[in-house]
């Protein structure tokens, strides 16, 4: 089997707040294997957005991983200086796409200079960092992710695009210095339904013509289906659930994964929704933290230890029932 591209081993991660330390990640896992586009599904607050930042070595100071590793290309990211993430990860080996353009994109300066100058540090080695290679390969993408006028697009400022067209931007951006992966931190949320589509499909078009792995972080299992390959579930910064799209969304095995994907409008005759809350980090419960809300818990979910079970089908589930170490009852 193909090494993983990015390869997230029991990944535990903790913030400290003025109302104590809030573990936000337990035990992670993730692997993404090249050429796979990766669905990241949860509610807000599970941790996704958090486990992105993690990977992008973009933490605040009071943030620490208390274990595991982040392997991209071999090497782990928790590891390395902050100098080289800046300049030999971010940009060339590893794109972002953020959550919403208009905040991305500084408006004091046209899109063409903020390029340029991704271009002048992250440029891949061996190529022309000069302004001209650098806005050859901007007008390239411009006219790939179809920005009308492209050459008249780089002298514009962020101000004078629509919010799809700054979308269109930030993908360029990211795709600016040839990177092996793609991490998309739910951009189609600040758009439009039609944009959103439009989007999906040209994300979906550039990985498959690019060779490109895609992290894609979002909280809709419409969005998955649309343009994923595999989609992990997360619930409170545990991972619960993860495997190939049609075998979770098919046939949902951790109850929670279950219960959202019962929740969704294409899915349910009535609304519906999942009793409870999702537990605050500073005292979350022990074992499985979804076993309070969970209508088939049993004694064991408190004792069991975070992590996923490989499954015969090759998913991963993070649940004591789906345990092949269990008791038989």
């Amino acid at each position: 089997m193909t090494a993983p591209l990015l390869s997230v081993e029991d990944l535990s991660l903790s913030i400290r707040t003025p109302e104590g330390e809030a573990r936000v990640l337990d035990r992670v896992s993730l692997d993404l294997q090249p050429g796979a586009l990766l669905g990241l599904v949860g509610e807000s607050g599970c941790g996704k957005s958090t486990l992105v930042k993690t990977v992008l070595g973009v933490l605040p100071p009071a943030a620490r991983a208390t274990g595991g590793r982040i392997l991209l290309d071999g090497r782990d990211l928790l590891r390395l200086p902050q100098a080289v993430l800046a300049r030999e990860v971010r940009g060339r080996r590893l794109g972002f796409i953020p959550q919403d353009p208009a905040l991305a994109l500084n408006p004091m300066f046209t899109v063409g200079t903020q390029l340029l100058e991704i271009w002048r540090w992250h440029a891949p080695e061996g190529e022309d960092r000069g302004r001209a290679a650098g806005r050859a390969r901007i007008l390239s993408l411009f006219r790939r992710v179809q920005i009308p006028d492209a050459e008249a697009a780089l002298d514009r400022h962020p101000h004078q695009f629509s919010g799809g067209q700054r979308q269109r931007v930030l993908i360029a951006a990211a795709l600016l210095c040839r990177p092996a992966l793609l991490v998309a931190d739910e951009p189609t949320t600040a758009l439009d339904v039609t944009t959103q589509q439009q989007i999906l499909s040209l994300l979906g078009e550039l990985a498959a013509e690019y060779g490109l792995s895609v992290l894609f972080v979002t909280h809709d299992f419409g969005v998955v289906s649309a343009i994923c390959t595999h989609v992990a579930v997360m619930y409170a910064g545990q991972m619960v659930e993860a495997g190939t799209k049609a075998d979770v969304l098919g046939a949902p095995c951790h109850p929670y994964t279950a219960a959202l994907l019962a929740c969704h409008p294409d899915r349910m005759a009535e609304l519906a929704g999942i009793p409870g809350a999702v537990p605050s980090p500073l005292t979350p419960p022990a074992g499985c933290r979804f076993h309070p809300r969970c209508d088939v818990a049993e004694a064991g979910c408190q004792a069991r230890p975070a992590g996923l079970t490989p499954q015969p089908d090759g998913r991963g589930v993070g649940c004591i029932r789906f345990d092949p170490a269990r008791p038989a009852a």
